[in-house]
């Protein structure tokens, strides 16, 4: 995954707070007009729908040309290719008494095959991202859901993605067109050539917060509400949405029975550590308009991870390092004292 994301990073949203960054460059570089429309896509059933030749084939190609040594650590390639097809070989799995080899596709929920799902992708969506970059327009892609901009005419858009559903026939896809269109936690609206980002709440998903009564370090529930103002400030790009926002962080609290003077609290925390009381006491929007940026452009904690796994890709993988043999001869050498002993 880190060569991948190398390689990938400009065309992968890891979140919604990228697409947010992306969207406000695409204005400040002039780009958003009126007539701008929002295009998302969905792949249908990727994981398993990936044929294995094709994927081994994306593989081997994807290694060689992008490591440098031709290893990762101490694996070289060979080692990876037959790896990877132990792997797609031996998805077995248990169902009404009888067992079953998966032939097709990869085991839902596998490190691996969401790797090997993007990188068959990464070679499937060239012809798009080439498209985009050309026209200026932004592409990005979370796994199975791509989100893109275009000022091409609606028919235009429609005749690129329908070409790009026939390209192959284990890629299906379902697209939307539209001004305003939800994309992972973001909705975003092009008001009449104004950018507005708003935080989607999927409903299936929410109010719920962890209830207050469950059994927990504390120190997990004082930093929810804070985490759930900072993604707010974050996304919402106007004053009053993150105000609408923060009205709902409050009730959901409240209904998964949070203290209200600990909601209060934990509010005017998040206020004051980003001089943000101007916001809380009149809806400042410049001193907003500021936080926004600041708190927007602060890498998160999963950016940072991320950072960190792609900085030495030469370095063999943690699970594959070999363990100190420390405690292993201890315990031998206590265990052959004994027995001398004996």
């Amino acid at each position: 995954a880190p060569v991948f994301l190398r390689v990938a990073r400009q065309t992968t949203f890891i979140n919604g707070i990228d697409l947010v960054r992306a969207l406000e460059k695409y204005v400040t570089d002039g780009q958003l007009k009126p007539t701008t429309l929002f295009i998302t896509f969905d792949v249908e059933n990727l994981y398993t729908m990936i044929p294995r030749q094709g994927a081994l084939e994306a593989l081997m190609q994807f290694l060689e040309r992008h490591l440098c040594n031709k290893k990762i650590g101490t694996l070289r390639i060979d080692d990876i290719m037959r790896m990877a097809r132990l792997v797609l070989d031996t998805n077995i799995f248990a169902y009404e008494n009888k067992y079953y080899r998966q032939i097709r596709g990869g085991a839902m929920g596998s490190a691996f095959t969401q790797t090997l799902a993007n990188i068959y992708m990464l070679d499937w969506e060239q012809k798009l991202i080439q498209d985009q970059e050309a026209d200026k327009e932004i592409y990005g892609r979370y796994i199975d859901d791509v989100f893109m901009t275009t000022n091409s005419t609606f028919d235009q858009v429609k005749e690129k993605l329908e070409n790009a559903h026939r390209k192959d026939p284990n890629i299906r896809i379902s697209y939307s067109i539209q001004s305003t269109i939800d994309f992972l936690d973001v909705t975003v609206s092009n008001d009449n050539g104004q950018l507005k980002t708003t935080i989607f709440h999927k409903p299936a998903a929410e109010p719920y917060i962890l209830p207050y009564t469950s059994d927990h370090p504390r120190h997990v529930y004082h930093n929810i509400p804070y985490a759930a103002l900072l993604r707010a400030g974050r996304i919402c790009s106007n004053v009053e949405d993150f105000d609408i926002e923060r009205i709902r962080i409050d009730l959901s609290l409240l209904l998964n029975e949070y203290p209200p003077s600990f909601v209060s609290k934990h509010f005017h925390r998040f206020f004051q550590l980003n001089q943000a009381m101007p916001v809380l006491e009149r809806l400042d929007s410049e001193v907003y308009h500021e936080i926004h940026q600041n708190l927007l452009h602060t890498p998160t904690r999963k950016e940072k991870q991320l950072q960190e796994t792609t900085e030495d890709l030469d370095a063999l993988p943690e699970i594959l390092q070999k363990k100190s043999l420390g405690i292993r001869m201890s315990c031998t050498q206590n265990i052959t004292s004994k027995v001398d002993q004996d």
